[in-house]
């Protein structure tokens, strides 16, 4: 018996590892080998999503911290904040949420729409969705780091990287198909267990609103915990238009449901 339980449990760290890898090696540049390619690792893998979001996240908060330490001001603290994700990324999930722009906003069936977002080019629908992101992500980051401060902004910068990649945990549950038979959504879609989904969800939640109460108390606490809830909101609210439309989910609409749920949550952080 208990070595039937030993092995169980060194099977589980195995998963973790594995899924720790494969979260850091396909949500990030840095150099992380995934050792494995199945629907284990990659529950696994969704399920540590949060943290590979949550370490892109600090080195955006680091990154505009740093320039405000050198002198700089808040805009070129925001600008790099927002630069230093997609950097970590390789604009994947930029190009990810234009190609979903341009796929709803052509129009077509879903056949069609999903050939539109495999094409290397980036139509109007996308180009004019990544300009407004962007743009509206850096406003955000220049509210918090020049209206309240460097501690609100680098705070700010690290919630919504890790609320962002929460987001594809809730993207990944077992309920949500892929749209096609090939590709990171096929591999990751209808992984994550709805229960393990919402445990991950609401450890992600209880941390934004320590991080909020530790600046500035109980109304901080509460003001964090309703911006990440609503990023989720948008980015679940965006996941269930693509699957009506697509029928499914595709690397493309993580990308896009990342970014909507990193730029909700800065601008919902501003309110108030």
């Amino acid at each position: 018996m208990r070595a039937v339980t030993t092995s169980r449990t060194r099977t589980r760290a195995r998963t973790s590892v594995d899924g720790i890898r494969f979260a850091f090696g396909t949500l990030t540049v840095l150099p992380v080998r995934v050792t494995r390619w199945d629907r284990e690792a990659a529950r696994a893998g969704m399920l540590w999503a949060p943290l590979a979001g949550l370490v892109v996240g600090l080195a955006a908060a680091a990154a505009g911290g740093l320039l405000l330490l050198l002198g700089s001001g808040p805009l070129l603290a925001a600008v790099a904040s927002a630069a230093v994700p997609a950097v970590l990324t390789r604009g994947l999930h930029l190009d990810g949420l234009a190609d979903t722009a341009d796929g709803l906003g052509s129009g077509k069936p879903a056949e069609d729409a999903l050939r539109i977002m495999k094409q290397s080019d980036i139509g109007p629908f996308g180009v004019i969705t990544l300009l407004l992101v962007l743009f509206a992500q850096v406003a955000a980051l220049y509210e918090l780091y020049g209206s309240e401060g460097w501690a609100h902004g680098m705070t700010g910068a690290a919630v919504a990287g890790t609320v962002a990649r929460l987001a594809l945990t809730l993207a990944s549950r077992t309920p949500v198909p892929a749209a096609r038979p090939e590709g990171l959504g096929a591999v990751v879609a209808g992984t994550v267990p709805v229960r393990s989904a919402v445990a991950v969800a609401a450890l992600v939640l209880v941390c934004a609103a320590g991080a909020g109460g530790a600046l500035d108390g109980p109304y901080d606490a509460l003001r964090y915990a309703v911006a990440a809830v609503a990023a989720l909101g948008a980015a679940q609210w965006l996941l269930g238009r693509c699957v009506r439309r697509f029928g499914g989910v595709t690397g493309d609409v993580f990308g896009a449901v990342e970014e909507t749920a990193a730029t909700a949550a800065l601008v919902f952080l501003t309110f108030g």
